[in-house]
């Protein structure tokens, strides 16, 4: 049954092909205001009718290709220096297309999973850099956004989408650490700078490498087989939606907040005397409701004064992570299911009294952290005057249980994405890949050591454009600091990125150890991450050898007595401690493998002695090992931060 499946739709795929294949066509890259690599032979593809002979002009010279039996042909335009604008006329026997406002530049593959998708219309990067967003008007920065798809097999194509020019108007839909990415590479060379954006939260890095490269790990074997299996990929599908709509369901139900359809929380006479106090915002793991998933109502009593009594206004709360249903004095005024979406929820002035008034929030935590991120003020808005939010409110849990189902992603199968959103793109030709990816695969720190250097050599074996540069993102702190050491999920993955710099050749890493939020797995400092990742693509890419692009990474260790003396490479002009005198996330262990905090102090310009009255012996020392190495501080004199490490390489305590 599976292979009639994979047959019909083969059959089906061809038909298409065929269908189509008698009109020119162009892939969706190939497009109004697309940028093509400078300084190499440029590649450009489409299909028309079998035997079809095509004809390319550009920058006054004239190409000529013919249709194959499958009805696709290719050529490449010769090398030419960055410029533009140019126009690309492109004949068959019966059409032509002209493609407008092509330029001649860098292009850059931006690609991972939610933070190279997070974007300008989140609520707090619009706030945070809405004076970046004002000023972003530059026809030389351009974005094509490739959508989101699956595929059993490799495509060669995706559905239409256009390129977009950096604007206030459009930057809502730019990769935010792309664009500081190139931004920073335009002020620096001047050259025009496309971003080919193919990203998708949530993703695994094993969905984004090829059939062929997904071999040599066979614990992915039966995900490749189940994704050409659609018939079981759709009763997955609805088995899943199933247990998604009862966990909704019950958050009704068996809230204890709800007296059959009535919020009874959210009235104003309830009595909430014997609800706990917080300090809004916050996120949950801050009042001790880590992994609380469910229900959680918060309320609150304000005055209003008397001339506002009866007016429109708007309540706003900033993000909320999950989901929000709230009420002004009993009634539903509004609720979203977008953790990004800021909450601006309009009441009608007919509930608005004079004097005292009742808020209440009834918040849904579907996974994660939970909670008010606190990206903008909490205020009851009445336009001239504004009534805060901010500060004391009760809470109370409505239903806990366990976290929401996740939807049966056909994403999060090997192979799905690559070709869905990686093979469509060849064979376009590029600079580089920026790629920032990893916490969906935090748990599998070991595997990842191979598999992403996988990935890497993958996409280097399809394109077929040598080792082109790949810089890519360390994950960034993340959750709650812990008090003593200990191991860390994050941390290992971490040092299997560290690692590839030293097993995949021509690959950078930029470090935001120090950039990150505890309580928000999608910190919203894109800009630091941007022009990190600029730094390591301007000395590996633009060939800036003596540029500091880095912080300092660990070299050698030795021991020293009662110390271990540590070497480090990537100090510039020394090693220093960022904000202070002391360093710190610093742990030492002896043959016991039990690491305690040490005392590190810099000797020289690249090495560090640590050391413990607690170990005697010392055999290994780690610094930031932790999913938030709160503190963390070592760098160097041009201000970039350590990549965190280990000199051990023992195994996890088996539990």
């Amino acid at each position: 049954m599976q292979m009639k499946l994979i047959y019909k739709l083969s059959l089906g795929l061809l038909f298409c092909q065929m269908t189509v294949s008698a009109q020119l066509r162009l892939p969706s890259l190939v497009a109004d205001h697309m940028v093509l690599q400078r300084d190499v032979k440029i590649p450009v593809w489409g299909w028309a009718t079998a035997g079809e002979p095509i004809q390319i002009t550009f920058k006054n010279k004239t190409y000529m290709a013919v249709a194959n039996q499958q009805g696709k042909w290719e050529l490449s335009l010769a090398p030419s220096v960055a410029a533009g604008p140019f126009e690309l006329l492109v004949k068959g026997t019966k059409q032509q297309i002209v493609i407008k406002d092509v330029w001649v530049g860098d292009v850059w593959i931006c690609s991972g999973q939610s933070n190279m998708v997070f974007d300008f219309n989140n609520g707090r990067a619009r706030a945070l850099y809405a004076q970046d967003i004002a000023a972003s008007a530059n026809d030389q920065i351009r974005q094509i956004l490739v959508p989101r798809a699956t595929s059993p097999v490799p495509l060669d194509q995706f559905n239409k989408a256009e390129w977009k020019l950096a604007k206030p108007e459009t930057l809502n839909g730019f990769s935010a650490a792309a664009y500081f990415f190139a931004r920073e590479l335009y002020q620096k060379n001047k050259v025009a700078i496309g971003l080919i954006n193919t990203s998708w939260g949530g993703t695994k890095a094993e969905a984004w490498i090829s059939e062929e490269g997904i071999k040599a790990f066979p614990q992915f074997e039966n995900e490749v087989r189940l994704l050409k299996d659609t018939a079981q990929i759709a009763a997955n599908r609805k088995q899943r939606q199933l247990m998604v709509s009862e966990w909704h369901l019950k958050n009704k139900t068996e809230d204890k907040g709800y007296t059959g359809n009535q919020a009874a929380w959210a009235a104003p006479e309830f009595s909430d005397k014997l609800w706990k106090s917080t300090q809004l915002p916050v996120m949950f793991e801050k009042i001790g409701l880590n992994n609380t998933f469910g229900v959680i109502w918060f309320r609150r009593e304000i005055d209003v004064p008397e001339s506002l009594g009866g007016k429109y206004a708007v309540l706003k709360l900033g993000s909320v992570d999950d989901e929000d249903e709230s009420f002004v004095n009993g009634v539903r005024v509004g609720g979203y299911a977008n953790r990004e979406k800021a909450r601006e929820h309009q009441v009608p002035g007919r509930l608005i009294k004079a004097g005292r008034n009742t808020i209440a929030v009834r918040v849904i935590n579907w996974n994660g952290p939970g909670g008010f991120a606190g990206d903008m003020p909490m205020v009851l808005d009445f336009g001239t005057q504004k009534v805060p939010l901010n500060g004391e409110w009760k809470y109370e849990t409505g239903r806990k249980t366990k976290e929401l189902p996740g939807n049966y992603n056909v994403q999060d199968l090997s192979t799905s994405i690559y070709n869905g959103m990686i093979a469509p793109l060849f064979p376009y030709a590029f600079k580089g890949v920026i790629w920032y990816q990893g916490e969906s695969n935090g748990t599998r720190g070991l595997e990842y050591r191979d598999l992403f250097p996988a990935m890497i050599a993958d996409w280097r074996s399809k394109w077929k454009q040598g080792d082109f540069p790949f810089i890519f993102q360390q994950l960034v702190n993340f959750r709650q600091a812990v008090q003593q050491p200990a191991e860390s999920d994050w941390a290992e993955l971490r040092e299997a990125q560290l690692l590839t710099t030293k097993r995949s050749p021509n690959t950078a890493m930029a470090v935001g150890i120090d950039i990150g939020e505890a309580g928000d797995i999608h910190p919203v400092n894109k800009l630091d991450i941007g022009k990190r990742l600029a730094l390591a693509a301007r000395k590996l890419a633009y060939g800036e050898k003596k540029l500091i692009a880095s912080g300092p990474v660990y070299q050698s260790s030795k021991t020293e007595g009662n110390t271990i003396r540590l070497t480090f490479s990537n100090t510039g002009t020394g090693l220093a401690v960022k904000g202070g005198q002391v360093l710190k996330q610093f742990a030492i262990a002896g043959a016991d493998q039990k690491f305690h905090w040490a005392k590190a102090m810099i000797k020289g310009n690249n090495t560090i002695a640590v050391s413990s009255a607690d170990v005697p012996f010392p055999l290994a020392v780690r610094y930031a090992w932790a999913d938030n190495p709160e503190g963390c501080n070592l760098i160097n004199k041009s201000g970039l931060p350590a990549s965190p490490f280990r000199t051990d390489n023992w195994s996890r305590p088996k539990k």
